[in-house]
């Protein structure tokens, strides 16, 4: 049976079980590169195997998880080459949809973000990190519609999706989120000025403390393998 063929409270059940699954990897919880044990994930969200397993499909589709046979599902983990390589990427995208928009930017847009940030600082003062992550997306998915070009958007928009495991769990850690809070607030202001360029590259260094934490946290744990999750 389909997700979408399920009765209310069983969608709403399974969407949940993935939702804090989800969490758990993208905040790191779980480590990148930890085996995920049905078993053991079942008794963590007090879920059914069924339950268990069609989460771990869904979140292998949005790259989150890798499911490899002999070996089960394991939290996506990448090499330090495989993470510059996306990155790459990822930043001539910003990059160049960040010089598309047209400044100073409509006041709309402006508005808009202004009512998004504030938003994700709600979010961020309540610790709520689903909501910090969600309204964090919606900042720069809004931000970069202003090029005016849906397919750029859209592939940022999967670029963020390859990154998800490698960023989000700063969105948890009160250093990155500061920081990303004030580099939100600077590109509002930028927008409503003349200077592409520094709107540019304000977006690209947002990118970099992820980045960087990233391949510190995997560094360590590059020649150990696979971590078995621990409780």
């Amino acid at each position: 049976m389909s997700e979408a063929s399920l009765p209310a409270s069983r969608a709403d059940e399974q969407a949940e079980v993935q939702r804090r699954l989800e969490d758990d990897i993208i905040f790191g919880r779980f480590a990148p590169g930890s085996r995920l044990v049905e078993d053991t994930l079942m008794a963590r969200y007090g879920a059914s195997r069924h339950y268990i397993r069609q989460a771990l499909v869904q979140l292998e589709r949005t790259g989150v998880v890798r499911r490899e046979k002999n070996v089960g599902a394991t939290v996506c983990s990448y090499s330090a080459q495989e993470v510059q390589q996306i990155y790459a990427v990822r930043e001539m995208l910003t990059r160049q949809a960040a010089l598309m928009i047209p400044l100073p930017a409509p006041p709309e847009l402006i508005a808009h973000l202004k009512d998004i940030q504030a938003d994700y600082c709600r979010h961020a003062d309540a610790g709520n990190l689903r909501g910090i992550h969600e309204t964090n997306d919606l900042f720069h998915l809004t931000l970069f519609s202003g090029c005016g070009n849906p397919y750029l958007v859209r592939t940022l928009q999967d670029y963020m999706g390859y990154t998800l495991p490698m960023r989000a769990k700063n969105l948890a850690d009160h250093a990155g989120l500061q920081l990303s809070r004030r580099q939100h607030d600077i590109m509002i202001e930028l927008l409503g000025g003349t200077d592409s360029w520094a709107l540019a590259q304000l977006c690209v260094d947002h990118m970099q403390y992820s980045k960087a934490d990233y391949l510190a946290r995997t560094a360590g744990t590059a020649a150990s393998g696979r971590l078995a999750i621990a409780d």
